[in-house]
Protein backbone atom coordinates (compact mmCIF):
# COMPACT_ATOMS: atom_id res chain seq x y z
CA UNK A 1 0.00 0.00 0.00
CA UNK A 2 0.79 3.30 -1.04
CA UNK A 3 2.73 5.52 2.45
CA UNK A 4 1.27 8.51 0.75
CA UNK A 5 -1.72 9.96 2.74
CA UNK A 6 -3.52 13.43 2.43
CA UNK A 7 -3.51 15.95 5.29
CA UNK A 8 -6.44 15.73 8.17
CA UNK A 9 -9.52 17.55 7.51
CA UNK A 10 -11.37 18.96 10.00
CA UNK A 11 -14.24 17.43 10.96
CA UNK A 12 -17.74 18.68 13.66
CA UNK A 13 -19.50 15.89 15.00
CA UNK A 14 -20.51 16.85 18.06
CA UNK A 15 -23.33 14.92 20.21
CA UNK A 16 -26.63 16.21 20.62
CA UNK A 17 -30.30 16.37 19.32
CA UNK A 18 -32.32 18.84 17.56
CA UNK A 19 -35.31 19.05 15.23
CA UNK A 20 -35.78 21.89 12.67
CA UNK A 21 -35.27 24.71 15.33
CA UNK A 22 -31.74 25.93 14.65
CA UNK A 23 -28.97 25.25 17.49
CA UNK A 24 -25.17 24.93 18.29
CA UNK A 25 -24.98 21.57 17.57
CA UNK A 26 -23.92 20.58 13.67
CA UNK A 27 -24.41 16.61 14.60
CA UNK A 28 -28.43 16.54 13.53
CA UNK A 29 -30.71 14.26 13.98
CA UNK A 30 -33.53 14.85 11.49
CA UNK A 31 -37.16 13.41 11.80
CA UNK A 32 -37.32 14.58 8.01
CA UNK A 33 -41.19 16.21 7.17
CA UNK A 34 -43.00 17.96 3.59
CA UNK A 35 -42.19 18.12 0.25
CA UNK A 36 -39.44 20.46 -1.13
CA UNK A 37 -36.77 17.80 -2.26
CA UNK A 38 -39.02 17.38 -5.01
CA UNK A 39 -37.05 20.68 -7.10
CA UNK A 40 -34.11 18.49 -6.87
CA UNK A 41 -34.89 15.64 -8.80
CA UNK A 42 -36.44 13.67 -5.63
CA UNK A 43 -39.86 12.57 -5.13
CA UNK A 44 -41.19 11.72 -1.68
CA UNK A 45 -39.83 8.33 -1.53
CA UNK A 46 -42.35 6.98 1.52
CA UNK A 47 -44.53 7.75 4.34
CA UNK A 48 -44.01 6.49 7.58
CA UNK A 49 -47.14 4.58 7.37
CA UNK A 50 -45.71 2.38 4.88
CA UNK A 51 -43.16 1.51 7.75
CA UNK A 52 -45.97 1.31 10.64
CA UNK A 53 -48.41 -0.65 9.07
CA UNK A 54 -46.45 -3.49 8.43
CA UNK A 55 -46.70 -6.44 10.98
CA UNK A 56 -46.18 -9.90 11.67
CA UNK A 57 -42.52 -11.73 10.46
CA UNK A 58 -40.70 -11.65 6.96
CA UNK A 59 -38.39 -14.02 5.95
CA UNK A 60 -35.16 -12.98 4.44
CA UNK A 61 -32.19 -14.83 2.95
CA UNK A 62 -28.74 -14.35 5.44
CA UNK A 63 -25.89 -16.14 4.01
CA UNK A 64 -24.95 -18.13 1.38
CA UNK A 65 -23.19 -21.07 2.05
CA UNK A 66 -21.28 -24.14 0.23
CA UNK A 67 -21.71 -27.45 0.69
CA UNK A 68 -18.20 -28.75 2.00
CA UNK A 69 -18.76 -32.70 1.38
CA UNK A 70 -20.12 -30.82 -2.20
CA UNK A 71 -17.70 -31.45 -5.39
CA UNK A 72 -19.46 -28.60 -6.51
CA UNK A 73 -18.07 -25.40 -4.49
CA UNK A 74 -19.59 -22.81 -7.23
CA UNK A 75 -22.83 -24.13 -5.21
CA UNK A 76 -24.08 -22.84 -2.28
CA UNK A 77 -27.83 -22.67 -0.65
CA UNK A 78 -29.54 -19.90 0.95
CA UNK A 79 -29.80 -19.54 4.50
CA UNK A 80 -32.89 -17.87 5.94
CA UNK A 81 -34.33 -16.37 9.39
CA UNK A 82 -37.39 -14.60 10.08
CA UNK A 83 -37.19 -10.79 11.30
CA UNK A 84 -40.38 -8.70 12.00
CA UNK A 85 -41.40 -7.02 9.17
CA UNK A 86 -41.78 -3.07 10.52
CA UNK A 87 -38.19 -3.79 10.61
CA UNK A 88 -38.01 -4.60 7.37
CA UNK A 89 -39.41 -1.74 5.89
CA UNK A 90 -37.31 0.40 8.36
CA UNK A 91 -33.83 -0.74 6.75
CA UNK A 92 -36.03 -1.14 2.97
CA UNK A 93 -36.82 2.43 2.88
CA UNK A 94 -33.31 3.43 4.65
CA UNK A 95 -31.45 1.81 1.15
CA UNK A 96 -34.03 3.50 -1.01
CA UNK A 97 -33.34 6.99 0.63
CA UNK A 98 -29.66 6.61 0.95
CA UNK A 99 -29.39 6.02 -2.79
CA UNK A 100 -31.29 8.67 -3.86
CA UNK A 101 -28.88 11.28 -1.79
CA UNK A 102 -26.42 9.49 -3.91
CA UNK A 103 -28.47 10.71 -7.09
CA UNK A 104 -29.68 14.07 -5.78
CA UNK A 105 -27.39 17.51 -5.91
CA UNK A 106 -27.55 17.72 -2.17
CA UNK A 107 -24.72 20.52 -1.89
CA UNK A 108 -21.54 19.30 -0.50
CA UNK A 109 -22.44 15.39 -0.32
CA UNK A 110 -19.33 13.33 0.55
CA UNK A 111 -21.57 10.13 1.35
CA UNK A 112 -23.95 8.05 3.32
CA UNK A 113 -24.91 5.14 4.92
CA UNK A 114 -27.34 2.77 6.37
CA UNK A 115 -27.40 2.15 9.85
CA UNK A 116 -30.51 -0.55 11.24
CA UNK A 117 -31.97 -0.29 14.35
CA UNK A 118 -31.80 -3.35 16.75
CA UNK A 119 -35.25 -5.08 16.13
CA UNK A 120 -37.08 -2.93 18.05
CA UNK A 121 -36.03 0.20 16.18
CA UNK A 122 -36.34 1.59 12.92
CA UNK A 123 -33.15 2.68 11.04
CA UNK A 124 -31.06 5.80 10.35
CA UNK A 125 -28.98 7.11 7.54
CA UNK A 126 -25.67 9.09 8.28
CA UNK A 127 -24.68 11.63 5.93
CA UNK A 128 -21.70 13.69 5.42
CA UNK A 129 -21.33 17.15 3.53
CA UNK A 130 -19.18 19.39 3.60
CA UNK A 131 -21.41 22.53 4.43
CA UNK A 132 -23.43 23.66 6.74
CA UNK A 133 -26.12 20.64 7.63
CA UNK A 134 -28.74 23.63 8.43
CA UNK A 135 -28.78 24.27 4.58
CA UNK A 136 -29.37 20.83 3.29
CA UNK A 137 -32.58 20.69 5.49
CA UNK A 138 -35.03 21.62 3.14
CA UNK A 139 -32.98 19.04 0.63
CA UNK A 140 -33.53 15.90 3.40
CA UNK A 141 -37.05 16.98 4.35
CA UNK A 142 -38.17 16.21 0.76
CA UNK A 143 -37.45 12.59 0.94
CA UNK A 144 -38.79 10.33 3.40
CA UNK A 145 -41.20 10.68 6.43
CA UNK A 146 -40.22 7.67 7.07
CA UNK A 147 -36.61 7.27 8.98
CA UNK A 148 -34.35 9.45 10.92
CA UNK A 149 -31.05 11.07 8.98
CA UNK A 150 -28.14 11.89 10.75
CA UNK A 151 -26.36 14.60 8.79
CA UNK A 152 -22.35 15.13 9.87
CA UNK A 153 -20.68 18.06 8.73
CA UNK A 154 -16.89 18.35 8.26
CA UNK A 155 -15.46 21.93 7.95
CA UNK A 156 -12.28 21.81 5.74
CA UNK A 157 -12.67 19.07 3.24
CA UNK A 158 -9.96 20.44 0.95
CA UNK A 159 -7.68 17.33 1.25
CA UNK A 160 -10.37 14.76 0.89
CA UNK A 161 -11.85 15.40 -2.52
CA UNK A 162 -11.06 13.78 -5.22
CA UNK A 163 -7.51 12.32 -4.19
CA UNK A 164 -5.97 9.58 -6.47
CA UNK A 165 -7.38 6.24 -5.05
CA UNK A 166 -7.94 4.89 -1.86
CA UNK A 167 -4.37 3.85 -1.77
CA UNK A 168 -3.20 7.42 -1.04
CA UNK A 169 -5.22 7.30 2.23
CA UNK A 170 -2.57 4.58 3.90
CA UNK A 171 -0.49 5.64 6.33
CA UNK A 172 -1.23 7.33 9.87
CA UNK A 173 -0.37 4.46 11.84
CA UNK A 174 2.91 3.76 12.82
CA UNK A 175 3.86 0.30 11.04
CA UNK A 176 7.54 0.23 11.70
CA UNK A 177 6.20 -2.03 14.91
CA UNK A 178 4.18 -4.58 12.96
CA UNK A 179 6.05 -7.56 11.53
CA UNK A 180 4.11 -8.63 8.27
CA UNK A 181 2.46 -12.18 8.16
CA UNK A 182 4.05 -14.42 5.74
CA UNK A 183 3.10 -17.96 4.83
CA UNK A 184 5.57 -20.37 7.25
CA UNK A 185 6.10 -22.21 3.80
CA UNK A 186 4.57 -24.04 0.62
CA UNK A 187 4.50 -28.16 1.66
CA UNK A 188 1.18 -28.90 -0.14
CA UNK A 189 -1.45 -27.14 -2.15
CA UNK A 190 -3.12 -25.20 0.48
CA UNK A 191 -2.53 -22.06 1.97
CA UNK A 192 -4.72 -19.77 4.27
CA UNK A 193 -5.60 -16.41 3.83
CA UNK A 194 -4.91 -13.33 5.88
CA UNK A 195 -1.34 -13.63 5.19
CA UNK A 196 1.20 -11.01 3.11
CA UNK A 197 1.56 -11.09 -0.87
CA UNK A 198 3.30 -9.43 -3.39
CA UNK A 199 2.90 -7.07 -6.13
CA UNK A 200 5.52 -5.20 -8.22
CA UNK A 201 5.05 -2.30 -6.06
CA UNK A 202 3.64 -3.56 -2.21
CA UNK A 203 3.09 -5.53 -0.21
CA UNK A 204 -0.97 -6.83 0.71
CA UNK A 205 -2.96 -9.64 2.17
CA UNK A 206 -4.26 -12.06 0.79
CA UNK A 207 -7.96 -12.80 0.57
CA UNK A 208 -10.22 -16.23 0.72
CA UNK A 209 -10.71 -17.42 -2.57
CA UNK A 210 -13.85 -16.32 -4.94
CA UNK A 211 -15.58 -18.70 -6.86
CA UNK A 212 -17.03 -17.86 -10.43
CA UNK A 213 -20.13 -20.20 -11.37
CA UNK A 214 -20.47 -19.31 -14.78
CA UNK A 215 -16.96 -20.33 -15.15
CA UNK A 216 -16.26 -22.98 -12.98
CA UNK A 217 -12.90 -21.23 -11.66
CA UNK A 218 -11.84 -19.85 -8.58
CA UNK A 219 -8.74 -17.42 -7.96
CA UNK A 220 -6.47 -15.60 -5.58
CA UNK A 221 -7.44 -11.89 -4.51
CA UNK A 222 -5.86 -8.97 -3.18
CA UNK A 223 -7.01 -5.31 -3.53
CA UNK A 224 -6.88 -3.84 -6.51
CA UNK A 225 -4.95 -0.83 -5.60
CA UNK A 226 -2.22 -3.08 -4.41
CA UNK A 227 -0.97 -2.94 -8.00
CA UNK A 228 0.30 0.63 -8.51
CA UNK A 229 0.46 0.80 -12.14
CA UNK A 230 1.60 3.87 -14.49
CA UNK A 231 -1.04 5.43 -16.22
CA UNK A 232 -3.72 5.28 -14.01
CA UNK A 233 -3.78 8.50 -12.19
CA UNK A 234 -6.57 10.23 -13.32
CA UNK A 235 -8.96 7.41 -11.95
CA UNK A 236 -10.13 6.53 -15.03
CA UNK A 237 -12.18 3.17 -14.26
CA UNK A 238 -11.29 0.97 -17.42
CA UNK A 239 -8.36 2.51 -18.09
CA UNK A 240 -7.30 1.33 -14.25
CA UNK A 241 -8.82 -2.15 -14.99
CA UNK A 242 -6.83 -2.26 -18.19
CA UNK A 243 -3.53 -1.59 -16.69
CA UNK A 244 -3.86 -4.10 -13.48
CA UNK A 245 -4.76 -6.91 -16.28
CA UNK A 246 -1.68 -9.20 -15.92
CA UNK A 247 0.10 -7.69 -12.97
CA UNK A 248 1.85 -10.48 -11.27
CA UNK A 249 1.16 -11.33 -7.38
CA UNK A 250 3.49 -13.97 -5.68
CA UNK A 251 3.17 -15.61 -2.20
CA UNK A 252 6.45 -14.39 -0.28
CA UNK A 253 7.63 -16.91 2.65
CA UNK A 254 9.07 -16.88 6.07
CA UNK A 255 11.86 -18.85 4.51
CA UNK A 256 12.83 -15.80 2.11
CA UNK A 257 11.07 -17.70 -0.98
CA UNK A 258 8.70 -16.29 -3.05
CA UNK A 259 6.07 -18.21 -4.77
CA UNK A 260 4.20 -17.34 -7.76
CA UNK A 261 0.82 -17.21 -7.61
CA UNK A 262 -0.56 -15.98 -10.85
CA UNK A 263 -1.61 -12.97 -13.20
CA UNK A 264 -4.39 -10.90 -12.66
CA UNK A 265 -7.47 -11.70 -14.93
CA UNK A 266 -9.68 -9.72 -13.70
CA UNK A 267 -9.53 -5.70 -11.99
CA UNK A 268 -12.33 -3.82 -10.65
CA UNK A 269 -11.13 -0.62 -9.39
CA UNK A 270 -14.43 0.37 -8.17
CA UNK A 271 -14.96 -2.23 -5.44
CA UNK A 272 -10.96 -2.50 -5.64
CA UNK A 273 -10.59 -6.20 -5.78
CA UNK A 274 -8.40 -7.78 -8.38
CA UNK A 275 -9.02 -11.79 -9.30
CA UNK A 276 -5.84 -13.78 -10.22
CA UNK A 277 -5.76 -17.01 -12.45
CA UNK A 278 -3.69 -19.41 -10.13
CA UNK A 279 -0.76 -20.82 -11.58
CA UNK A 280 1.64 -23.04 -9.81
CA UNK A 281 1.43 -25.44 -7.00
CA UNK A 282 -1.00 -23.39 -4.95
CA UNK A 283 -4.86 -23.52 -4.69
CA UNK A 284 -6.63 -20.41 -4.20
CA UNK A 285 -7.39 -20.50 0.44
CA UNK A 286 -10.62 -21.74 1.34
CA UNK A 287 -9.68 -20.57 5.24
CA UNK A 288 -8.55 -17.86 7.15
CA UNK A 289 -5.04 -17.88 9.18
CA UNK A 290 -7.13 -16.68 12.43
CA UNK A 291 -5.44 -17.47 15.98
CA UNK A 292 -7.37 -20.80 15.41
CA UNK A 293 -7.67 -21.43 11.50
CA UNK A 294 -11.12 -21.00 10.19
CA UNK A 295 -12.83 -22.47 7.07
CA UNK A 296 -14.96 -20.06 4.51
CA UNK A 297 -17.99 -21.47 4.20
CA UNK A 298 -19.45 -18.87 2.37
CA UNK A 299 -20.73 -15.32 2.57
CA UNK A 300 -23.21 -13.28 4.78
CA UNK A 301 -26.19 -11.14 2.32
CA UNK A 302 -27.45 -7.98 2.93
CA UNK A 303 -30.35 -9.15 5.21
CA UNK A 304 -27.44 -11.28 6.81
CA UNK A 305 -25.27 -8.34 7.46
CA UNK A 306 -28.64 -6.02 8.90
CA UNK A 307 -29.17 -9.00 11.13
CA UNK A 308 -25.37 -8.89 12.45
CA UNK A 309 -25.80 -5.16 13.15
CA UNK A 310 -29.22 -5.14 14.81
CA UNK A 311 -28.00 -7.89 17.13
CA UNK A 312 -25.37 -5.56 17.65
CA UNK A 313 -22.94 -8.53 16.62
CA UNK A 314 -19.07 -7.90 15.89
CA UNK A 315 -16.91 -8.80 12.78
CA UNK A 316 -13.23 -10.04 12.79
CA UNK A 317 -10.08 -9.74 10.43
CA UNK A 318 -7.12 -10.92 9.98
CA UNK A 319 -4.92 -8.56 8.25
CA UNK A 320 -0.61 -9.19 6.90
CA UNK A 321 0.20 -6.39 9.07
CA UNK A 322 -2.28 -5.92 12.14
CA UNK A 323 -3.02 -9.74 12.74
CA UNK A 324 -6.89 -10.54 14.03
CA UNK A 325 -8.62 -7.85 15.14
CA UNK A 326 -12.46 -7.41 15.82
CA UNK A 327 -15.07 -4.67 15.75
CA UNK A 328 -18.49 -3.78 15.50
CA UNK A 329 -20.34 -2.42 12.62
CA UNK A 330 -21.01 1.36 12.06
CA UNK A 331 -22.91 1.10 8.38
CA UNK A 332 -23.73 -0.89 5.29
CA UNK A 333 -24.66 -0.16 1.92
CA UNK A 334 -22.33 2.70 2.35
CA UNK A 335 -21.72 4.83 -0.49
CA UNK A 336 -17.83 6.57 -1.02
CA UNK A 337 -18.07 10.23 -2.95
CA UNK A 338 -14.14 11.49 -1.85
CA UNK A 339 -11.93 8.70 -2.80
CA UNK A 340 -11.96 8.70 -6.52
CA UNK A 341 -14.04 10.98 -9.76
CA UNK A 342 -16.82 8.26 -8.82
CA UNK A 343 -18.93 6.62 -6.09
CA UNK A 344 -18.39 3.35 -4.26
CA UNK A 345 -21.67 2.12 -3.55
CA UNK A 346 -22.52 -1.14 -0.98
CA UNK A 347 -19.84 -0.23 1.39
CA UNK A 348 -19.44 -1.52 5.03
CA UNK A 349 -18.03 0.30 7.78
CA UNK A 350 -16.77 -1.03 10.72
CA UNK A 351 -14.14 -1.33 13.52
CA UNK A 352 -12.01 1.48 13.94
CA UNK A 353 -9.04 2.99 12.15
CA UNK A 354 -6.75 1.40 13.96
CA UNK A 355 -8.11 -1.88 12.37
CA UNK A 356 -6.08 -1.55 9.48
CA UNK A 357 -2.72 -0.59 8.39
CA UNK A 358 -0.49 -0.42 5.20
CA UNK A 359 -0.41 -4.14 3.95
CA UNK A 360 -3.76 -5.27 5.34
CA UNK A 361 -5.85 -4.25 2.08
CA UNK A 362 -7.49 -7.11 0.68
CA UNK A 363 -7.85 -8.41 4.07
CA UNK A 364 -12.05 -9.65 4.97
CA UNK A 365 -14.00 -8.96 7.61
CA UNK A 366 -15.82 -12.15 8.25
CA UNK A 367 -18.58 -13.49 11.19
CA UNK A 368 -18.79 -16.99 12.61
CA UNK A 369 -21.04 -19.04 10.86
CA UNK A 370 -23.94 -19.48 12.97
CA UNK A 371 -24.32 -22.87 12.02
CA UNK A 372 -20.89 -24.02 12.75
CA UNK A 373 -19.20 -21.38 14.92
CA UNK A 374 -16.56 -23.49 16.28
CA UNK A 375 -15.70 -24.34 12.91
CA UNK A 376 -16.79 -21.99 9.70
CA UNK A 377 -16.88 -18.10 8.74
CA UNK A 378 -18.99 -16.11 6.91
CA UNK A 379 -17.14 -13.38 4.52
CA UNK A 380 -19.00 -9.75 5.10
CA UNK A 381 -16.55 -8.01 2.85
CA UNK A 382 -13.33 -6.64 2.12
CA UNK A 383 -10.63 -4.04 4.25
CA UNK A 384 -9.34 -1.66 1.52
CA UNK A 385 -9.67 1.92 3.03
CA UNK A 386 -10.07 3.83 6.62
CA UNK A 387 -10.48 7.00 8.14
CA UNK A 388 -7.88 9.30 8.67
CA UNK A 389 -9.72 12.75 9.63
CA UNK A 390 -11.34 13.69 13.19
CA UNK A 391 -14.52 12.75 14.56
CA UNK A 392 -14.58 9.58 12.45
CA UNK A 393 -13.00 6.01 12.93
CA UNK A 394 -13.79 2.81 10.98
CA UNK A 395 -12.39 0.69 7.90
CA UNK A 396 -14.48 0.70 4.99
CA UNK A 397 -14.37 -1.70 2.15
CA UNK A 398 -17.33 -3.34 -0.37
CA UNK A 399 -19.31 -5.79 0.84
CA UNK A 400 -19.35 -9.61 -0.57
CA UNK A 401 -23.13 -9.22 -1.51
CA UNK A 402 -22.03 -6.57 -3.95
CA UNK A 403 -19.67 -8.39 -5.51
CA UNK A 404 -22.19 -11.24 -6.09
CA UNK A 405 -24.60 -8.58 -7.41
CA UNK A 406 -22.21 -6.59 -9.77
CA UNK A 407 -19.97 -9.47 -11.22
CA UNK A 408 -21.23 -13.10 -10.01
CA UNK A 409 -18.32 -14.36 -8.03
CA UNK A 410 -19.08 -15.53 -4.10
CA UNK A 411 -16.79 -16.87 -1.48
Amino acid sequence: MSEERGEKPNARRESGRTGFTDGVDRREFLRTVGSVGCAYGVARLVGIDDVLSASGEVEVVTALVRDDDSSDPWAVEERTTDVPARWYESVEKAIEVNEALARTSVPGYLGSAVVPGDYDEGATVSVGVSVDASSVRDILSGITDAISIEVEEFDDVSDIGRIDGIGEFDGGTDTSTYEPRFAEGVTNAQIASGVACETSSSLATLAPALYDPEEGGSYFVTASHAFDVEGTENGDRQRIADAVRDEQLSLPTQGDESVELGTVRFGHPVQDVALVDPVGPLSPPQSIDAPEPIPVRGQLTKYGLADVIARGESLEKVGAMSGHTTGDVEGMEAITCFTDPFCRRGQIRWGSEMDLVDGDSGSVSYYPDPGAPDDGALIAGFNNARTWWPGQSYVWGVAAYRITAEHGYHF
